[in-house]
């Protein structure tokens, strides 16, 4: 049973919690002030809102904000001026204000930013949010709740899963926990290309593996250049043939060589996925599309708009109209749908099912893709801005310093299932979230499999398990139960103290920035500093002392950094074990 400090903790003559976020309360407020400083142009409360930072350097304060930087222009003036006007509008009111409990001091650096320094009291108000909230703490509520479609990983069940697959999952799957956590409604879905050029080729390569494996002829000669290798498709060559029984002519199980080889790889990406801890509320079948007449209607709907033609026997849909490059061939001359074709009414029927928003992830091959694919929702009457296409880059994978080499069709790649047994579902997930989704991402095997304080994975989930055994010792000396009040928590002084209890009240704007940028990466160097700030802080401090108060006001700080870190390592699909 984890013991919890938050009902054992008496809250004595102190507001148990604030009721909004700082920055909700500095947002009214710079309204106001720019409102006075400004005749026209103010911004609005969204832009505003959206203008908020927090300081790379705790020398700036707690929060910043760059508002005046996108509106000194159209008022005549330049920023740091404006910022100037507002500071003092602020100073002021300040004092008359409510915020004057919770902001110690304003001022303007550099060109123009107005940045905002919080009490030591309100620093230490964040203890008793988090004890009162507990596994609810960072999840402030969105100023418009959505209803989102997140479409991710999507793989053709050509072959298993590889390690690029594997960062779209844990990208796509972290995502999701963080806009579920935030209020919003996600339904989650994969697009299973299971029909088309690609598995007719699954079934042609499949055909040749089991015709070699029966007449034991020709077996260590190379298949052709257009067809899937791997030793994959000889254990399910070797499979098929158990259940089949083959005999010449192969022609004859033409339809079992494709359900059977696209059945048995989409069952082990389902299987991958799982041990993964992704799990998907819809699988959407690219076949059941095809058969039930809705790309011919998408099709006679994009023609009605005059932006489909004819030319060299093609069909083609004029998508230079809405900003593409050149236009886009949806059927080729000898009558075949293009690869784009199924995908524009695919996401006609994402936008008809009432999405506000819609997100897809998709590999690094797909760039040229997003404005296609935007300017056939447009010119089906949708609203392309609330479609968003996340570009997940390449993985280079290293062992032994050495470059590991992935090409799906030679079979040479590594596979998510490998990378499962090799690190484990947690290094794996995070190492997958260690870089921006639109930057390349160099994955280290060693680092993942050590155990030191190199291994950030380890490094986050050590101080949780280290938490643990302090509150261990704490019962151990039977101690009372702690108490705190504002008394209490001035012990809190410390630079390792304070550097803490300004990390903890980062949080929810960490969890708000990577809900609004769609970008989980913002988690994890969070978690990595307030890993290290505690680390440092265990180093040179005692928590179990003589000093009640002491005692006290240090257990509330250790057990809210175990709680932050709990909810971070969860919304990147990370356990945060007891014990290491």
């Amino acid at each position: 049973m984890i013991w919890s400090i938050c009902g054992a903790t008496r809250l004595k003559g102190i507001m148990r919690h604030k009721t909004s976020l700082l920055r909700e309360e500095l947002s009214k407020a710079l309204l106001v002030a720019l409102g006075q400083a400004l005749k026209d142009g103010a911004p609005s409360p969204a832009e505003i809102d959206a203008s908020f930072e927090i300081p790379r350097e705790e020398k700036f304060g707690e929060l910043s904000s760059n508002i005046v930087f996108k509106i000194a222009k159209e008022n005549k003036t330049s920023p740091r001026a404006l910022a100037e006007t507002v500071k003092k509008s602020f100073d002021e009111t300040l004092v008359m204000s409510p915020l004057a409990k919770r902001v110690e001091k304003i001022t303007v650096e550099g060109p123009g930013f107005i940045n905002f320094y919080v009490t030591q009291s309100e620093k230490a108000a964040v203890l008793f949010k988090i004890q009162s909230e507990g596994e609810r703490f960072g999840r402030s509520q969105p100023a418009q709740k959505k209803n989102i479609l997140l479409e991710y990983v999507s793989a053709n069940p050509t072959g298993p899963l590889t390690v690029a697959h594997g960062r779209q999952a844990a990208l796509g799957d972290s995502l999701a926990r963080i806009m579920r956590f935030r209020g919003h409604q996600v339904t989650t879905e994969y697009y299973n290309n299971d029909e088309g050029v690609q598995i007719n080729t699954l079934a042609a390569s499949l055909r040749m593996r089991v015709e070699r494996l029966v007449t034991q002829k020709d077996l260590d000669a190379e298949p052709p250049e257009n067809y899937y290798r791997g030793e994959y498709l000889v254990e399910i060559a070797k499979a098929f043939i158990e259940q089949y029984r083959p005999t010449a002519p192969f022609e004859k199980y033409q339809k079992q060589f494709q359900t059977f080889a696209r059945d048995l790889i989409m069952s082990g990406i389902r299987k991958d996925l799982a041990d993964f801890d992704v799990h998907f509320d819809n699988y959407y079948s690219q076949e059941a599309l095809g058969q039930s007449g809705r790309i011919e209607r998408t099709l006679e709907e994009l023609k009605k708009t005059g932006k489909v033609y004819e030319s060299e026997g093609a069909v083609w849909f004029r998508s230079t109209d809405f900003g593409d490059d050149k236009d886009r061939v949806l059927i080729k001359s000898d009558g075949h749908y293009t690869y784009l074709t199924p995908d524009i009414a695919y996401h006609h029927e994402k936008f008809e099912r009432g999405f506000d928003t819609l997100v897809d992830i998709l590999g690094p091959d797909h760039h040229g893709y997003i404005a296609r694919l935007k300017a056939s929702q447009e010119a089906l009457g949708h609203d392309a801005s609330r479609l968003h296409v996340l570009i997940a880059q390449l993985v280079t994978l290293y062992e032994n310093g050495k470059e590991v080499r992935m090409s799906t069709r030679a079979g040479e790649f590594v596979t998510l299932r490998e990378i499962l047994d090799e690190v484990g579902r947690d290094a794996g997930r995070f190492f997958f979230l260690m870089r921006k989704f639109d930057a390349h991402l160099d994955f280290d095997l060693a680092l993942a499999k050590s155990q030191t304080p190199d291994n950030p994975v380890f490094y986050i989930q050590y101080a949780h398990a280290r938490v643990e055994s302090i509150k261990a010792n704490f019962q151990k000396a039977g101690l009372d139960p702690p108490e705190a009040d504002g008394k209490v928590l001035a012990r809190l002084q410390s630079p390792a103290e304070m550097g803490i209890l300004r990390l903890l009240a980062q949080f929810p704007e960490i969890v708000i920035a990577a809900d609004r940028t769609l970008e989980p990466y913002r988690l994890v160097p969070y978690l990595q500093e307030l890993a290290a700030a505690f680390h440092r802080f265990y180093a040179d401090h005692r928590v179990v002392t003589e000093d009640k108060d002491l005692v006290s006001a240090r257990m509330l700080l250790v057990t809210s950094v175990q709680t932050v870190i709990r909810i971070g390592l969860n919304l990147l699909g990370v356990s945060a074990p007891l014990k290491m």
